[in-house]
């Protein structure tokens, strides 16, 4: 067993791993796994893996028995916590609650068959034959888990295994995926994760999968579309796909189709991004997880304006509207405080009551820590959101704010420097304490260049030799 203080640093450690590094760690210890092994952790050491391996979309893991049965839905497995079930979107939880629904109630024979069959091919490195297993387990397994839905009565036994309605759904849509497995893969192999851009060739690929599902599988059909937008870098361009199949280009026909399914996904991306920012407030924010909400609501926001005509009177432009109204108003709200919280950290002597002109920094004290720290969040907040406010509709706001504290920063710097030189002791100090904000603000708002230009004027002021 490894303790509290080691697991958080093995955590912190394996998560940093260059992405092929931990795609080969995650191999090798995921067929200890699957080989019985006892010695190593590795649920922690999976787990620790997981923010390396998403950075790393060539990626590779071991098909273990789960992950094998896992293929035909694992484009749509979500980790975020959520309120109700989002068609289209499963719980990660849910898997295993599922395959143990069938391992230990529906199918418990042909399940641990499945997995000891699946566990010698990869142990004996026969990979084409764990997939060959698997293809023949899936279609099985979509059956069975049907089967066990098909009523109220065994809905609620169902329910009581499942722990729930949403877990109950997920396992509803895993098997529906399961059923239409091949055609499933074809979209997969059609599209490898990350593809930059839906070109014509692969759109016209797509919409043949789409037909043959529509004819054999009509529920599926939808999913090629679900699955194409997960593996797309931009993904708004698989609405492409329901225009070609849908022929009409507006957002209120489109969102009346089966396949508005998609645009319906993209838009409850929009919007929990969109909740996101308006939960923030002063002064308990996290910089660069706001940026990050921001970034992904102006790119999905515009990149679906682009891709089909949205009415501002329709259902999706009238949601669209009411966001980046809410998002403007949050933001603009927290970048417009961004000069007051960063002036706030760079203190300035009290001038009398006739005193005019610029007032000299106050050395009397030291930077203080929690004004420094609400300092650094809202400079990081104003350049983070700097390329993409325009598009979530407060860009004045950024650029207006960022003027002024690159005025008063430029001012305040230059007297600072000029305190350095002529100040010692106590004073002297407290002048270095502030000079450190001010070198890391100026890295934040400008640049690592500009900060360390600062950085030799400051050593020269104080008379330390440049170094070598």
């Amino acid at each position: 067993m490894i303790s509290g203080d080691k697991a958080v640093a093995l955590r912190t450690f394996l998560g940093s791993l260059p992405g092929a590094m931990a795609a080969r760690l995650a191999k090798a210890v995921e067929v200890d796994r699957l080989a019985g092994g006892a010695v190593l952790p590795h649920e922690l050491i999976l787990d620790s893996l997981r923010p390396a391996l998403r950075r790393f979309a060539q990626a590779e893991r071991t098909p273990a028995p789960l992950r094998l049965f896992s293929e035909p839905f694992e484009d749509l497995l979500i980790d975020a916590p959520r309120q109700e079930k989002q068609k289209g979107r499963i719980a990660r939880s849910s898997v295993p609650l599922v395959w143990e629904w069938l391992r230990q109630t529906l199918m418990p024979e042909a399940a641990e068959s499945f997995a000891a069959d699946v566990t010698r091919a990869v142990l004996a490195y026969r990979m084409p034959d764990a997939r060959t297993r698997a293809g023949e387990f899936w279609p099985a397994a979509s059956a069975r888990i049907l089967a066990a839905l098909q009523n109220d009565s065994a809905r609620k036994i169902a329910r009581r295994a499942l722990g729930g309605d949403a877990a109950l759904e997920d396992a509803r849509e895993m098997a529906l995926l399961l059923g239409a497995a091949p055609d499933i893969r074809a979209v997969q192999d059609t599209l490898p994760r990350g593809t930059p851009q839906l070109s014509e060739d692969l759109l016209w690929s797509l919409r043949a999968i789409y037909d043959r599902l529509a004819e054999s599988a009509p529920d599926a059909a939808p999913y090629v579309a679900v699955i194409a937008m997960n593996r797309l870098a931009r993904p708004w361009e698989a609405l492409k796909l329901p225009l070609l199949v849908s022929r009409r280009t507006q957002d209120t026909l489109i969102a009346s189709t089966d396949m508005g399914l998609i645009g319906e996904m993209i838009f409850g991306e929009i919007e929990d991004h969109a909740n996101a920012i308006r939960a923030a407030r002063h002064p308990n924010f996290d910089a660069d997880e706001l940026v990050d909400h921001v970034a992904r609501f102006a790119e999905l926001s515009t990149g679906i304006v682009k891709g089909i005509e949205i009415r501002r009177d329709g259902r999706w432009g009238q949601r669209l509207m009411k966001d980046r109204a809410a998002v403007a108003e949050v933001m603009e709200g927290l970048v417009r405080r961004a000069p007051k919280e960063i002036i706030a950290a760079l203190p300035v002597q009290r001038a009398g009551a006739f005193a005019g002109g610029p007032r000299p920094p106050d050395l009397s004290r030291p930077a203080e820590p929690e004004k420094s720290a609400r300092a650094i969040a809202y400079a990081k907040l104003v350049i983070g959101c700097k390329p993409f406010a325009a598009a979530a509709s407060f860009g004045a706001a950024v650029k207006d704010s960022f003027d002024e504290v690159a005025i008063a920063l430029k001012s305040y710097t230059d007297d600072l420097v000029r305190e350095l030189r002529g100040s010692s002791g106590e004073k002297r100090s407290h002048a270095e304490s502030l000079f450190a904000v001010v070198v890391e603000l100026t890295a934040i708002l400008f640049s690592a260049e500009e900060a360390e230009f600062l950085r030799r004027r400051g050593r020269a002021a104080m008379g330390i030799p440049a170094a070598a």
